[in-house]
């Protein structure tokens, strides 16, 4: 096994706010027109109660999302790695990351780490096209050499089962 020096910290790649100002401007909106059509006296209709309802979940969805990743960060260290994103923190000794799951992607890999009690997930890079165009990236653009040093720092080897996905357990 290669000995690493020193502590490595890795954060994702963020994607474009676009979305979230589309989604927070279309709630804001929706609101507007509820709250003219109640305040002029006329009933609100529950179409647009319930786009109100799907414009505003989104938004806060989005904008959990927005703050996760903002808060995401995956360090690695000789001792073992860790986890955090603002929601949740998970630190693992090498010793006892027990299984690693790869799952292949277009949006990038989703990569999940197990030990005894507890997992924390991540995804290798992804990039958006939209019509040959570079929209947007997500995930960490380092994310297959992190893979790499996961397996390798923690003795894991790769096993056979059925499925979608690779799984790296130890030997």
């Amino acid at each position: 096994m290669n000995e690493l020096s020193g502590v490595h910290r890795y954060r994702p790649e963020l994607i474009p706010r676009r979305g979230e100002i589309v989604a927070w401007t279309c709630a804001g909106m929706a609101l507007l027109a509820a709250a003219i059509l109640r305040f002029g006296g006329y009933a609100v209709p529950w179409g647009l109660t319930a786009l109100l309802v799907l414009f505003l979940g989104s938004a806060l969805l989005i904008s959990l999302g927005n703050f996760v990743d903002q808060h995401t960060q995956l360090t690695i260290s000789p001792e073992g790695v860790s986890f955090e994103n603002g929601l949740r923190k998970v630190k693992v000794a090498w010793e006892d990351v027990r299984e690693v799951r790869v799952f292949p992607s277009r949006m990038g890999d989703k990569v999940q780490v197990f030990d005894a009690k507890s997992y924390f997930q991540f995804r290798t890079l992804g990039e958006v096209h939209m019509h040959g165009e570079l929209k947007g990236r997500m995930g960490f653009a380092q994310g297959d050499s992190i893979l790499r040093t996961l397996i390798l720092q923690a003795g894991l080897r790769i096993v056979d089962r059925a499925g979608e996905g690779y799984y790296y357990a130890r030997g």
